[in-house]
């Protein structure tokens, strides 16, 4: 007979597992399929789950506290605040949503999430694999780093005074209307509601 503990635990594994697998498999899929263009597409496509993923994580400090899983306080504390931080961020700043850096940051949070959440069903059915365990602890170091570095990294705004002609006043180039803007709009709402009702 399971206790309810073992069920909820392994729920929130698994669903953390499939929910970061099928974003990492969204990704790689819409960049064979469009190439680099689908790396300025990758937030309104993946942003909601993304979303969900790391808004639900919070539950892994009371889990920690709790004693349902075995982990350091602190570390996961700082990990899990810090991430989900940068996608507030990047949620109420629309200008760096369709930035590469933002593929970039999924990208490695997704791998970094499929090294352990694996791991963490397996401790629950008291199936640890070493592999999965060498993997998890030798690997995350250098992508955890890397995903550190990635998420300091800001694309400068673009000076357009600098293009203007010596006395002259600015050129700015007429813009097109994006056509797909009214369904992006939305998702932003929709990705903002989400984190005022979560986050009360």
């Amino acid at each position: 007979m399971y206790s309810f503990r073992l069920v909820y635990i392994f729920s929130y594994n698994l669903f953390q597992f499939c929910g970061h697998t099928w974003i990492l498999a969204n990704t790689i899929a819409r960049f064979f399929t469009f190439g680099q263009d689908a790396l300025a597409d990758t937030f309104y496509s993946v942003g909601f789950v993304m979303s969900l993923c790391q808004l639900l994580s919070i539950l892994e400090i009371f889990h920690i506290a709790d004693g349902i899983e075995k982990a350091r306080l602190l570390p996961r504390f700082i990990q899990v605040i810090e991430k989900n931080i940068l996608l507030i961020v990047v949620i109420m700043l629309e200008e760096i949503q369709s930035k590469p850096v933002v593929c970039v940051q999924f990208f490695l949070w997704n791998i970094l999430a499929l090294l352990r959440y694996p791991y963490e069903l397996l401790c629950v059915v008291k199936r640890p694999s070493v592999a999965m365990l060498w993997s998890r602890y030798s690997l995350w170091i250098p992508l955890y780093i890397l995903s550190v570095v990635i998420e300091g990294v800001r694309e400068p705004p673009t000076d357009c005074s600098l293009l203007a002609p010596p006395g002259g006043k600015e050129k700015r180039l007429p813009t097109k209307p994006d056509a797909s803007t009214q369904q992006r709009s939305k998702l932003r709402q929709n990705l903002k509601r989400t984190v005022l009702c979560l986050s009360h």
